[in-house]
């Protein structure tokens, strides 16, 4: 069973524009990602998905591979569902292309589960330590299932622990991060583009909850690894010092 990893690469990113050409210590920032995954193991091959011929050009002058993709696609995930018929695996990971610090033994964890246990989908959730981080929105929580299958994403804090105070929620129950790392069967992905709308991606503004809502399932897979995303000029800053030095 081959895998390929896709790395999407819009180039007009609307908190921070351009920012997958934002240099840190001499090198754009989407480098610095595909460097990262280059690291996995398990990956057969590694594809960056752009609309932006610029962005294609640095790939190829690095080395790297680059596939086009329209403008108008609205989501990562259907920038890499236009690409299938380019992509030849059975198992499509998709990473942030704004993750330079994104971990590769997390993306060779996704691997290896999917390949022991064929699935819908997998992506990856850590234990969630803080309270300000469970009631932060921008944290995304996961409902699991006793066999690790996702029942539910949302940017509420869930479950409800009933009768008892939030500053010790994370004593009596324990609640889950999402981390938006991505991985497709084929099938599943080739049927993408004909999902319903789902109106609890709308609600919550999480694509994911557009195949839960469709019945397909997650597979979560543990790790230890915190998202570091590039969305603000103060993001782009910190991730700078972390790999500067």
């Amino acid at each position: 069973m081959k895998t390929v990893i896709v790395i999407p690469a819009r180039l007009a990113s609307t908190r921070l524009p351009r920012k997958v050409l934002a240099d840190i210590c001499g090198k754009p920032l989407i480098q610095r990602v595909w460097e990262r995954v280059q690291q996995a193991r398990l990956a057969d091959e590694i594809v960056i998905a752009t609309d932006s011929q610029e962005v294609a050009g640095l790939v190829e002058a690095w080395g790297g591979k680059a596939l086009m993709t329209d403008p108008a696609c609205q989501s990562g995930t259907e920038r890499i569902a236009s690409l299938l018929a380019q992509l030849d695996a059975d198992l499509i990971l998709n990473v942030q292309g704004d993750e330079p610090l994104v971990d590769p033994d997390m993306l060779d964890a996704l691997v290896a589960s999917w390949k022991a246990a064929p699935c819908d989908l997998v992506t990856p959730v850590y234990r969630i330590t803080s309270v300000d981080d469970l009631f932060n929105p921008n944290i995304v929580k996961v409902v699991r299932a006793a066999d690790g299958r996702a029942l539910y994403f949302s940017r509420s804090p869930v479950p409800y622990v009933r009768d008892v105070p939030r500053e010790q929620w994370l004593e009596r129950q324990p609640f889950w991060g999402h981390i938006g790392v991505y991985g497709y069967s084929r099938a599943v992905l080739a049927k993408y583009v004909s999902l319903p709308a789902s109106p609890l991606q709308q609600a919550e503004s999480l694509e994911q909850l557009r195949f839960l809502e469709a019945g397909y399932s997650f597979q979560t897979v543990e790790t230890s690894y915190h998202s570091i995303a590039v969305d603000t000029q103060d993001d782009l800053e910190k991730v700078r010092r972390m790999i500067c030095g």
